[in-house]
Formats: C-alpha cells, structure tokens, sequence
C-alpha cells in the first residue's frame, strides 16, 4: 500500500506538494503526503467490524495523527492504516477538500490501490486544469451556530425504496411519465421524516426548512476541460442544488410529491451552473442554520470499489462525530451481508429531536 501511495504521487504530484499560505494554489514542493502504519490489539469482531455509529472506540484511533511536533501545515492527504489481529486492517483517510472532492478523492485511491496490485500506470490518467474553471464561489458564511448533533444510523430497506419509486412513477404517469432514482427516493424519506420530527422546533407553519446537496458537475465540463475526457479530474466539481419548502407544506404532502421537489432542484443545476460558468448565475449557499440538512451521497463516489490487493473494502463510512457546524447526513452502502437498501450516517437533529426522528425513519426500515 505504501509503494502505491509512492507510485500514485508521480502522476498525482500536486498532492505531494503544501497549500499555498494564500490558501488560493498549491505549491508543489514533492514532500510528499503523510502514511501512518498502526496496529491494533484486537480483531476487528470486537469492535463489531466498525460498522456501528457511533464507533466503539474512539475515531481518533483510526486517524493519523503527525506528532506535535512536526510541522506540517498545508498537507493535502494524510492516511494511517491499522492492521487488527484477525488480519484485517481498517484504512483511515483525511485529505483537503480544497484540492479534492468526494470523488476525485476516490480516484485518486483507486490509482493508489491499481498501482499497489502492479499495474504499470492508472486506469483513467489524472487531470488538473483548474486554471480552465472559473474562480470558486463566495465564501460560506462567516458566521455559523455550534449545535449539539447526535449521531444516529439509520438503514433505509430496498422495498421501502421500491415503495416511494412506485409511487412516483404512478402519481407522474399521467402528466410527465418520470421515473425516479434511489438517491431521489431516499432523500425525499428523510427530508420528510426530518421535518416531521422538528415539528415543535419551528416556529411557525409558514417557517422555510431546506435540503441541499452536492450535484456532481464532471459531465458539464465536456468541451470545457481541453482534454478529451473529464473523468480524470480530481479537483471539487459539484454544484450545490436546495429544496426549500415550508415545513407545513413538507409534512402534509406525500412521499411523491417530496420526490419531485428533489428532481426538481436537481435538474435545475445544469441551467444555473452554465450560468455560472458565465458570470451571470450567483452561486448561492442556504443559511446553515437548523433548519438546512446537507447531505453527500458516498454510495457512488467510487470509496468501495477501491482495491489495494485485498479486495474491496467491506464497509466504507465518514467519520465526522467532531462537526457540530452543519447539519449533515451521508448516504453509504450497507456493511455485508448487503440485501439492497442505503445506510445513511445521521448528525442533523439534536437531543430533543432524535427520538422522534428515529421513529419516523424507522417506519422506512
């Protein structure tokens, strides 16, 4: 693994290299990324695999962690792997979302662990190019409100997802015909199940409760990025799309009518990020209050197809037990035995809220 790690750095040579003190580039000094080996004193059984949220140890364990004294400001990745007695091993991972999002992340693991089981080059080459994308968008907010988030898990089944597909694709037959996917199924589910349980935290019927979540951009950049495929671009790529809807109006519309509000919201970023792209869209960030759930959807961002010789990994999961900045949730794949249906990583109700919100999202079980 640490021979891939190596190898992946000469075609992936700006994440060897130091954040810029500007924060805005990416010096590329070829120091290299930051590799941990550690070792466990147990099998991975006892820790129940890692598959339970919240952890039964802490995630500072699975991190690496440079010593104090070590000065490495402006690392880009940083990676600690942990070898249980049992033989298996758990792969830690923290990396700068300024150079990187989700999926150019996954890729570039995907390259690591190609070139750890011997192949000569990466299956799909990396590209920088960011000079070709316009600047980033505005800033987040300045100021943002530190909640207590609990952190709950909840596994939304196949047939509930099936459920909510049926019952779209019948409400759409007579006007558009639509079908929906899981992703839009399974976000209307706990958009709604969300709303219902923070009921008596909103103010009033007409107060506004919002959705946001990354849309992948790579195929919008086609004809942009002056290279025949895009696929290879590792930098951040995606567009934010928001539903906002009173609470009112989530809670008594159906399951449908939710799934629509999602679509909706997602077939709009072509338009807006085109807009964009020519300066005359605002990129507009939703208020991070409690009111706004983000959610990434890590199931398809390629983490559990990543191989270093070992096969794929068997559970894949954030760990961000330490933000109580944003209201978030991840959707991953559920750990094996896998029957279909989406794990979804919870940190988006408070204490009051999480039982009531339990139970909503359990009627989806």
């Amino acid at each position: 693994m640490r021979d891939g790690f190596a190898r992946a750095l000469v075609p992936y040579y700006p994440v060897a290299g130091r954040i810029a003190p500007s924060g805005l580039a990416v010096d590329c000094t070829g120091e290299g990324i930051w590799f941990v080996e550690a070792a466990a004193s147990c099998v991975l059984a006892d820790v129940d695999g890692l598959e339970c949220c919240p952890l039964p140890i802490p995630q500072q364990l699975l991190l690496p962690r440079p010593p104090p004294g070590e000065k490495l400001d402006g690392l880009i990745f940083m990676v600690q792997a942990t070898r249980f007695t049992c033989g298996g091993f758990a792969v830690g991972i923290i990396f700068r979302h300024a150079v990187f999002d989700g999926q150019g992340a996954a890729r570039f693991l995907t390259a690591v662990g190609e070139l750890a089981r011997g192949l000569k080059a990466p299956s799909v080459a990396p590209v920088w190019d960011r000079d070709t994308i316009p600047d980033a968008p505005s800033p987040l907010p300045g100021q943002v409100t530190e909640f207590r988030l609990v952190t709950q898990v909840a596994d939304i089944s196949a047939e509930s997802i099936a459920r909510v597909k049926d019952e779209f694709k019948q409400a759409s037959a007579a006007s558009t015909g639509e079908v929906c996917s899981t992703f839009d199924a399974v976000t209307a589910i706990v958009f709604k199940c969300r709303t219902l349980a923070l009921a008596s935290a909103l103010p009033d019927d007409d107060a506004e409760v919002r959705v946001a979540f990354a849309v992948s951009t790579r195929r919008l950049l086609r004809g942009v990025l002056p290279i025949p495929t895009v696929e290879g671009y590792y930098g951040n790529c995606v567009f934010l799309a928001c539903v906002a809807r009173t609470g009112k109006a989530v809670r008594e519309a159906a399951l449908a009518e939710v799934v629509g509000a999602v679509r909706e919201a997602k077939e709009a970023v072509p338009a807006r990020f085109a807009g964009w792209m020519r300066g005359v869209e605002q990129y507009d960030v939703p208020p991070l209050d409690y009111s706004t759930v983000t959610l990434s959807d890590w199931s398809r961002l390629g983490f559990d197809e990543v191989d270093y010789g070992f096969g794929a990994p068997g559970y894949v999961s954030p760990l961000n037990d330490h933000n109580n900045f944003i209201v978030q949730l991840h959707y991953v794949r559920p750990p094996p035995p896998r029957r279909g249906g989406v794990r979804v990583v919870l940190r988006c109700v408070e204490e009051p809220h999480a039982a009531a919100f339990a139970v909503e999202l359990a009627k989806f079980a």
